[in-house]
């Protein structure tokens, strides 16, 4: 990732937590394309999970296999701001173990 100057954030978050993380992640720069700010895509995903003993599930119960209607919330996000928006997604994100992938993006390379 190293020559990478932007990224693409993966979030899988319930649907009505989404614009509470995207509105948070503006508030630090994620999600600046040009000269527009807030730039994100929702797709509506199904999601599917079991929680194991231990866990502290939002929804659902321990055991038990559970889906829940969430979006896939993808935004750009220069590299130096990863560690930071990690810190947003977690103290926004309802589940005890968000899903976040973190995915280079060359298109910046040929701009």
């Amino acid at each position: 990732m190293e020559n990478f100057t932007y990224v693409k954030l993966e979030i899988f978050v319930p649907q009505e937590h989404a614009l509470k993380i995207r509105d948070e992640l503006a508030k630090i720069g994620v999600g600046v394309i040009g000269n527009y700010d807030h730039c994100v895509a929702l797709t509506p995903v199904r999601g599917f999970f079991r929680p194991m003993q231990g866990a502290n599930p939002f929804e659902g119960e321990v055991g038990n296999i559970s889906e829940v209607a969430e979006y896939k919330l993808e935004v750009n996000c220069k590299r130096e701001l990863v560690k930071e928006a990690i810190k947003v997604i977690r103290s926004f994100h309802p589940y005890e173990e968000p899903l976040i992938n973190i995915i280079p993006l060359a298109n910046y390379l040929f701009g």
